[in-house]
């Protein structure tokens, strides 16, 4: 067998084609989803895409004291801006080098999931006095990729031998947090072995990155790293601890790396998604995972603790 590779699939054609057209797409994603990372057709708009970078870019071309405006202490990095050399990779020794910008769709106050996990729900704080117009653009940006994320769930689910609609309550008002990310040259960064973000897994179920301004994604396979490179237009999707978990492994997170290719001497700007379970949801192996040969390699933990604990480990519990 030869090495594992990323797959391009049709989210599209398994939403709108027969039951072989929607047996190869979920073929297809069983089989990429042994790197942890697949890449899909979309429906999200271009306009809305080139909207949404264009305002982040000029907020993070803002002066440092005026981005600093918009911390929100207290969010541990899960709203607002997050400044330089503050996220650290688990078990990394330096931080990474990038700037963020978090934000969320924010449930009611009185909301009970709100209410018993106030930490993982923080009030969204976006720079719309110093860049007019971004606000109502990142929420509109942050609801149509976590509707697709949803739905590209519906084809991990019917992969893990479950059924559709799985994952449905699974990520009803759950946290799910969209994150925009500048990551400077490299010849800026104060110290020699920074990297623009150093080797890990995400804990949540799914991550999406719609676009990406310069190369650097990589990804884990085998003993080496393959650049990401989806064809033009596709969404790149990676897995998660969460959905490792709860597959018993079957489809094992996707571990990657973001290291600026030799040559490049900019910055680099994207936008992810991380798609969580709600905080209550119980990550246990599903019985459709589980076999003689394969039995549970974990006992249930709640998605809140899971995440509570990688916040820790990553230095975001301080901010």
């Amino acid at each position: 067998m030869g090495e594992p590779a990323i797959l391009d699939v049709d989210l599209l054609a398994f939403e709108r084609g027969g039951e072989r057209s929607r047996a190869a797409v979920v073929d297809g994603v069983r089989r990429s989803l042994a790197t942890g990372f697949v890449y899909t057709s979309s429906d999200l708009p271009s306009d809305l895409l080139d909207t949404a970078y264009g305002l982040l870019q000029r907020f993070f071309a803002l002066d440092p004291a005026s981005k600093a405006r918009c911390t929100a202490p207290g969010s541990q990095g899960q709203s607002g801006y997050t400044g330089l050399l503050v996220e650290t990779a688990a078990g990394a020794v330096q931080a990474d080098w990038k700037e963020m910008l978090n934000w969320s769709a924010p449930l009611p106050p009185e909301h009970p999931l709100r209410r018993r996990y106030p930490l993982l729900y923080p009030e969204p704080l976006l720079p719309e006095e110093l860049v007019p117009g971004i606000a109502p653009v990142l929420s509109r940006f942050h609801a149509s990729l976590a509707d697709l994320q949803r739905r590209f769930l519906r084809v991990v689910a019917l992969a893990m031998g479950c059924a559709e609609g799985f994952f449905e309550e699974i990520v009803q008002d759950a946290p799910t947090l969209s994150r925009a990310l500048r990551y400077p040259p490299m010849a800026a960064a104060p110290a020699a072995g920074h990297l623009w973000a150093a080797p890990h897994a995400d804990i949540n179920l799914i991550t999406a990155l719609p676009r990406a301004t310069a190369a650097g994604l990589e990804v884990a396979v085998n003993d080496g790293w393959l650049p990401a490179a989806p064809p033009e237009g596709r969404v790149i999707l990676n897995t998660g601890l969460m959905l490792e978990r709860l597959s018993n492994g079957t489809i094992p997170a996707g571990w990657h790396r973001v290291v600026a290719p030799p040559g490049q001497s900019g910055e680099r700007h994207s936008v992810v998604q991380f798609c969580h379970a709600r905080p209550s949801t119980v990550l246990a192996p599903v019985p459709s995972c589980c076999s003689p040969a394969n039995p549970p390699r974990w006992a249930g933990v709640r998605a809140a603790e899971a995440l509570e604990e990688v916040l820790y480990r990553i230095n975001l519990t301080g901010v």
